[in-house]
């Protein structure tokens, strides 16, 4: 099996898409199923089974809230 390269991708989505992301996102942990979404030219797919987390950032005047899912790769 081919070893994936590291990476730290940051993309930016329109209010639109992001809605129509975090429905299916939704839907699959409702179902108990995989998720699958294409970043930046990768499909990752994520298991059912990851770990959720929320992380909260705040540096002088700037504040993030990132969603994240981590899984180890087979």
């Amino acid at each position: 099996m081919k070893k994936k390269k590291d990476r730290d991708i940051e993309k930016g989505y329109t209010v639109k898409q992001m809605v129509a992301k975090l429905r299916r996102l939704a839907d699959c942990l409702e179902n108990d199923k995989p998720f699958r979404i294409q970043i930046a030219g990768e499909i990752i797919n994520i298991p059912s089974k990851a770990i959720f987390n929320i992380e909260h950032e705040r540096e002088g005047n700037t504040e993030e809230v990132e969603f994240q899912f981590k899984w180890k790769r087979n």
